[in-house]
């Protein structure tokens, strides 16, 4: 239905967090240091994992590409972010939003795919210890790694078409921090059915599918370890997959609240915590927990620290 008695929205007006000024400038400083802590860890771990010989095996490759990821992801929301709090007006173009959304899309979609690689890594790992270095050889690996990174293009492509060819002809007023698909997809005029159940297919298929590719490879890798005799042995394997559980859990326990239920009746607010959380708050906490829970990466950084001196 085209737009027949009212303008097409040519703009939209993020709300963001606030409309307080002294709050605001708090924001701003927060998410700064977030922000800045966030890339400071993500491209420590790819320096480490790149220049680091002991660090060249499949688990620290994924590593580095998870970190690559995360770069991006933030990239596409927390600048305009930061420049929305400290902006009087706080305006993303039609064409703006939809690219905004389209590169949300794409890097989540990526991820969820990519943690599901390192999964089937671990579960390699320690399921088949002897033949790990042949099943996870080096052509094998990049093979993963783009197909992750790739895995994104259809749900982007698809999702973001699809949105912003509805029609958008009366409020331009999206309220969030940024062109998420719930609260743009609440501005169309016309009825949504058709594009919710695309959309929660799409969430199904690239966001559970690989949710369940690890919860299978984990099952394996718990069941692995529980029959092992040493205690000793049973601690070592679980720490290899104990950073990426808790980055699963923090990734997926956030971002299923929001694209399972799309329509909840969640506060808006409530919605933006749980979207800062896994757009925010995880890419900070994920070179923190790799790094503080890994003697390796730990290790690798006091020998670059000490070959610079």
């Amino acid at each position: 239905m085209a737009c027949e008695n009212h303008t097409r929205v040519t703009e939209f007006i993020l709300l963001g967090f606030t409309s307080n000024p002294k709050m605001q400038v708090s924001l701003f400083i927060l998410f700064l240091a977030i922000y800045t802590v966030t890339l400071l860890g993500n491209f420590l771990i790819v320096t480490v994992t790149s220049m680091d010989p002991a660090l060249q095996t499949p688990m620290y490759f994924f590593l580095r590409n998870l970190s690559l990821l995360e770069v991006c992801f933030t990239l596409v929301m927390v600048p305009k972010m930061l420049v929305d709090l400290v902006s009087p007006r706080k305006i993303i173009s039609f064409v703006g939003c939809g690219t905004q959304m389209y590169f949300f899309f794409f890097f989540g979609s990526s991820e969820c795919f990519l943690l599901s690689m390192m999964a089937y890594d671990r579960f390699v790992a320690i399921c088949n210890p002897l033949r790990y270095s042949v099943i996870m050889n080096r052509s094998l690996c990049l093979w993963m790694a783009i197909g992750s990174w790739m895995s994104g293009v259809p749900v982007s492509m698809l999702q973001t078409a699809w949105m912003m060819a509805l029609p958008f002809c009366g409020p331009n007023a999206v309220d969030h921090f940024f062109c998420d698909g719930p609260p743009v997809l609440k501005l169309v005029t016309e009825d949504t059915t058709m594009y919710e159940m695309q959309a929660l297919a799409s969430t199904l298929l690239f966001i559970m599918f690989p949710f369940s590719l690890i919860l299978v490879s984990y099952t394996r890798i718990i069941t692995t370890i529980l029959r092992m005799p040493s205690a000793t042995g049973r601690q070592k394997a679980f720490s290899t997959c104990s950073s990426h559980l808790i980055v699963v859990s923090l990734f997926y326990g956030t971002a299923s609240l929001t694209y399972l239920r799309p329509k909840s009746n969640q506060s808006p607010e409530s919605k933006k915590l749980v979207s800062l959380s896994y757009t925010v708050i995880t890419p900070m906490l994920n070179p923190i927990i790799y790094s503080l829970r890994n003697n390796e990466v730990k290790g690798a950084v006091k020998r670059i620290i000490i070959s610079k001196k």
